[in-house]
């Protein structure tokens, strides 16, 4: 498993996010605070603190974690 911190805070963001993380079968998930959601679920998205940087926890290993941050880069922070 994978940790990165993203920034989606625009609703024009979190529909290509959505367009994004479905292209992958493996689970990930976004952490902020106590709060844990499916990172493909826009009511999951939409209950979370979007101000601020969110954790986003991947699932994956090997060629397709490397597939999954290459697509994930544009929402890093760095």
């Amino acid at each position: 498993m994978k940790k990165i911190q993203i920034l989606i805070n625009s609703i024009e963001q979190i529909k290509e996010f959505m367009r994004d993380t479905d292209k992958f079968s493996v689970d990930l998930d976004l952490v902020s605070e106590r709060y844990v959601v499916n990172a493909k679920s826009i009511m999951g998205i939409f209950s979370l603190n979007l101000s601020q940087p969110v954790q986003m926890d991947i699932h994956a290993e090997g060629q397709q974690l490397d597939e999954i941050l290459e697509v994930m880069g544009k929402y890093m922070v760095r």
